[in-house]
């Protein structure tokens, strides 16, 4: 045992604090987003251009815990309790789990690219500017956005893209609250 070579397996250990925190980020954002989910379900059906409004909210939780924790796959594991959280409130089941882990990873995947190693807040605006143009692509389709002039067209990038960077300016804002006030400051690195 002694003569294993090294891993560098700190970096993916989660001690009980760091769980215990993300666990408070993914019922508060559960918790928000569980009526988020029915309003945004209530827009699409009447005003679906108005539902990317809020798509953003999506990303608030994940953002939170990756700007305050600054740990690999704390996005993800905040964005897989907030799913779970709102199963039993959504007219979707566990596909709302699958739905909060999609967007958790585009906040996650930035940092992936630099390995962790590097925390910047471009970083956090990069994810949620490549889910802001990448949604509307793949919801072409649900929205039928091919009817739509291109005027519309690129208005509902225009509204996807300033909810995706709004969400994380307000995830970078309240996380950097909680650190002012102390949460997550004395957590292990």
């Amino acid at each position: 045992m002694r003569n294993r070579p090294r891993t560098n397996r700190r970096r993916f250990r989660f001690p009980t604090a760091i769980l215990l925190t993300c666990a408070a980020l993914g019922v508060a954002g559960g918790i928000l987003l569980a009526p988020a989910n029915w309003v945004s379900t209530l827009l699409y059906a009447g005003l679906p251009f108005v539902s990317v409004g809020i798509a953003g909210l999506w990303l608030l939780p994940s953002v939170i815990a990756l700007r305050l924790l600054r740990r690999p796959l704390v996005g993800l594991l905040v964005g897989l309790l907030a799913g779970l959280v709102i199963v039993p409130f959504s007219g979707y089941g566990f596909s709302s789990v699958a739905t909060n882990l999609w967007w958790a990873a585009f906040t996650e995947l930035p940092f992936l690219f630099v390995l962790w190693r590097y925390w910047g807040t471009w970083l956090h605006y990069l994810g949620a500017a490549i889910v802001g143009v990448l949604y509307p692509i793949l919801a072409w389709q649900s929205f039928d956005l091919g009817s739509f002039d291109l005027g519309v067209q690129i208005a509902f990038f225009t509204i996807t893209l300033a909810s995706c960077l709004g969400g994380t300016a307000l995830g970078i804002l309240i996380a950097d609250r909680l650190r002012t006030a102390g949460v997550g400051a004395r957590l292990p690195r």
